[in-house]
């Protein structure tokens, strides 16, 4: 393979790398301008808007990718004067660069598909072009990045530039490290004309030798340039410690043309046992998400097989089988935890990315309006957070078009001018719960209704519950706008956002007071591939609940229920009602009634109800396995699972299971089999001899079920 195949094939194969790794930054460079918006002095943020720039063009020079690289050295000339205060970042300037950072994606995505652009593109991007070199204060005519061996002329004395002799030689880690010296090569032509340069090889050993992942390069230039001592050495700034850098400074008029000699120096061993800077204090792998998905998928294979395992060895009854089954069990909890780890990450990236979408949305609706954003750290799965982003968007720009007043109209209301919009996310119960609420207008209840009348979604006159009302948002084509805008007022997209969750086998709420504001919550599971659940059965048919939905289990009780003054099947529990529904009941399950049951409480959301079963089976790590078409319609069901035993058991979605027990209207006719009496206040309730209650961490919980 000659030397372009080889340059052509590390293109191919580092190519998506740098994709994704320039993706990130373009992200960073929208959040740290949108910071500085709040804070446009801060010092730190102002150096990591300048690294990030800089290294994104320096990476994008590695491959070639010209147009990048010109485009994104006007930004970093800007972010430069910037930086040094000699431009201050003004909102207006604030949205030149976040212009600017639209384009550099654009030319980011134009390198991973290798689509043509469209026309006019060009045009806009050189009107941008030129506002940045406005912005910066260079009105001279940039000509194209002069070739290596343009000998300087006198001329350039006149333009007030100096010559600088450069010598510089590398250390061996410098490509292990991650840095391309022909970058920085690449950065200084950016700032003037490069000229005589010289490659040292005497450092180079033979080819028999020779590391190829080891840097021997060393090589002198002059340079001629306007810039200061201290900004040719920030080209270097990442490689400080990795190179030996002789910087001397000659009059240009006096040896215009001529190469000075210099000494190239040999690079200074760094001293190994020295502490390691911040950049060495975490180490990252890029690993694809195709990768870790297998992984997942197999160690969703080795769960069963290790519950079958298990299942065999308490069969055989010998002891020392049974230990070694239990001791496979606990490494493979041990592997699950760790693995499904690598795939939490935290939700505070997805929520900062609506900065922009409220910045650019609010102005475009001539609203004031601050983000507020609480539990960024709060962790998901990372398949969850990007299934989630696209009804959060439709729920962002919806309480800025709905719920949101403009400024004269929020001051009309006795308000501040100055809107609110808040994201947050917390943990609890075993779920990740996210909210977006506002201090906007509400939801208007007697508009909600009369629309609804209006389409025949509800007897006209009839008003049913507050949250009934508050629902009916979320139904196909509704919508209460006066007009339709860009933004919303098609009655399409909060339907799209309830399936989508649900899809998710999350739930969605809405609460609203007029004139105060609204917020609309979800609820998700962490995760979409392995869970610990706790297994029951019904006669043959098994079921599974999410254990962290799961408050106690009360064990061997008669299987008669009463019915309140809602016709919900009831129990009394410590003096409280509990609604409680029977499985045989709502699958219409064919296997006879014990005389004696078992109730699992669960909490679904804000509420606790009961679920009748006929035996307690246990702890039971779950591998979630989707749903067959043919039960995808089933009410109260989220997935399913395969046993040790090679059973199917059906995962409950508590939340739905919930809303049909605290209904009253389950989904088959009631069997007349079972007694019913009506239900009074509820009174004390104390468990009798054969009626135990008990925590499901307790050990009593699996003997109960035997």
């Amino acid at each position: 393979m000659n030397r372009s195949q080889s340059d052509e094939s590390f293109v191919v194969e580092a190519l998506p790398a740098f994709i994704s790794e320039a993706n990130e930054q373009v992200e960073t460079l929208e959040q740290l301008l949108l910071q500085l918006e709040e804070v446009p002095d801060d010092r730190e943020l102002l150096d990591a808007l300048f690294r990030c720039a800089h290294t994104l063009k320096g990476s994008a020079g590695v491959f070639g990718l010209d147009a990048i690289v010109a485009f994104t050295h006007h930004v970093e000339t800007l972010l430069e004067r910037v930086r040094a205060g000699e431009t201050r970042l003004t909102p207006a300037l604030s949205t030149l660069l976040l212009q600017s950072n639209d384009e550099v994606r654009s030319l980011v995505r134009a390198a991973q598909t290798g689509e043509a652009e469209p026309p006019d593109v060009d045009a806009r991007r050189a009107a941008i072009v030129e506002r940045l070199r406005a912005a910066s204060g260079d009105t001279r005519h940039v000509a194209a990045p002069p070739a290596i061996g343009t000998v300087a002329t006198a001329d350039a004395a006149l333009s007030g530039e100096q010559r600088w002799s450069v010598a510089v030689s590398f250390g061996a880690d410098t490509y292990r490290n991650g840095m391309d010296p022909s970058t920085i090569l690449d950065y200084l032509r950016g700032l003037g004309t490069v000229s005589d340069l010289a490659c040292d090889c005497a450092a180079v050993p033979g080819l028999d030798a020779v590391d190829p992942e080891s840097c021997h390069l060393a090589f002198a230039f002059s340079l001629v340039t306007a810039a200061s001592r201290a900004d040719i050495e920030r080209a270097f700034a990442f490689v400080r410690d990795d190179c030996a850098l002789d910087l001397r400074e000659h009059d240009v008029g006096v040896q215009a043309g001529v190469a000075t000699p210099v000494s190239v120096p040999a690079p200074q061993p760094r001293d190994c046992a020295s502490p390691a800077g911040p950049a060495d204090e975490s180490r990252f792998i890029r690993v694809h998400a195709d990768r870790l998905d297998e992984v997942i998928n197999l160690l969703g294979e080795l769960v069963i097989a290790g519950a079958g395992a298990s299942m065999l060895a308490r069969q055989t009854r010998q002891r020392s089988l049974v230990e070694a089954t239990q001791q496979i069990a606990r490494l493979i909890e041990g592997v699950r935890n760790n693995t499904l780890q690598l795939r939490m990450v935290a939700i505070g990236d997805t929520f900062s990315r609506f900065r922009r979408v409220v910045r650019d949305t609010a102005s475009e609706l001539g609203k004031d309006v601050v983000l507020e954003i609480s539990g960024g750290d709060t962790e998901l799965d990372k398949a969850m957070v990007d299934r989630i982003a696209d009804p959060l968007m439709h729920l962002v720009r919806n309480a800025l078009d709905h719920g949101l007043e403009t400024p004269q109209e929020r001051v009309a209301a006795g308000k501040q001018a100055q809107g609110r919009l808040t994201l947050g996310a917390r943990h609890e119960s075993g779920s990740i719960l996210i909210h977006i609420g506002d201090d906007g207008r509400g939801i208007q209840r007697d508009k909600v209704l009369a629309r609804a009348w209006e389409r025949g979604l509800l007897e006209p006159g009839s008003e049913p519950p507050e949250d009934e009302i508050l629902k009916l948002v979320f139904e196909p084509g509704f919508s209460t706008a006066d007009k339709v805008t860009n933004l919303s007022g098609r009655g399409v997209g909060m339907d799209v956002v309830r399936r989508n969750i649900e899809a998710l086998r999350g739930t969605v709420a809405i609460a609203s007071r007029q004139g105060q504001g609204s917020t609309i919550s979800i609820r998700l599971p962490l995760t979409l591939a392995i869970i610990d659940g706790f297994l029951v059965a019904v006669g043959p048919s098994k079921f599974i609940f999410p254990l962290d939905a799961v408050v106690e289990v009360v064990a061997n009780r008669p299987t008669t229920t009463a019915l309140d003054a809602h016709g919900r099947s009831c129990v009394e529990l410590r003096g409280q009602v509990l609604p409680v529904l029977s499985l045989r009941q709502i699958y219409a399950l064919d296997s006879p009634q014990p005389e004696r049951c078992s109730i699992v409480v669960i909490r679904g959301g804000s509420a606790r109800y009961g679920v009748m079963v006929d035996v307690l089976l246990g702890q039971h790590q779950t591998v979630i396995k989707p749903m067959s078409p043919m039960l995808r319609s089933l009410r109260g069901v989220s997935g399913s699972s395969i046993l040790g035993t090679g059973e199917v058991a059906l995962i409950f979605d508590v939340a739905a299971l919930g809303a049909l027990a605290i209904s009253g209207r389950p989904t088959r006719p009631v069997s007349t089999g079972t007694p019913r009496t009506r239900i009074t206040p509820p009174q004390p309730d104390n468990p009798g001899p054969r009626d135990r209650v008990f925590p499901t961490n307790a050990p009593q919980t699996q003997e109960a079920s035997t």
